[in-house]
């Protein structure tokens, strides 16, 4: 699992630079303004999840799973809901990892 860091993006904009989809999955920072960028450049669809850790009345809160489509490229935002107590960071698992590419980025709000 590789931690992912989020590049503070400033008003005049900068250029996004990615990294490989980790196989064991990966973590990153979460709050207002944080944006996971997920780029497909495979043939078939991959699922992207962000692991939602807590609960409700006892019940588990159902993981939010994001489809890529093939060519591919979204953003995902990474809300304070998905920060695991323990660690600080959201946890993102991937169905497969061919030819995904990553980024985490800030925006100012």
């Amino acid at each position: 699992m590789a931690a992912l860091t989020a590049t503070v993006m400033p008003l005049t904009g900068a250029a996004v630079t990615y990294t490989a989809a980790a196989g064991g999955g990966d973590t990153a920072p979460t709050g207002v303004g944080v944006l996971l960028l997920v780029k497909n450049g495979d043939s078939g669809s991959h699922t992207v999840t962000l692991v939602t850790p807590g609960t409700v009345n006892g019940l588990a809160i159902a993981d939010r799973a994001i489809s890529v489509a093939a060519g591919a490229e979204v953003g995902i935002p990474v809300t304070n809901d998905y920060r695991n107590p323990s660690t600080g960071r959201a946890a993102i698992t991937y169905d497969a990892v061919t030819s995904m590419t990553v980024a985490v980025i800030r925006v100012p709000v």
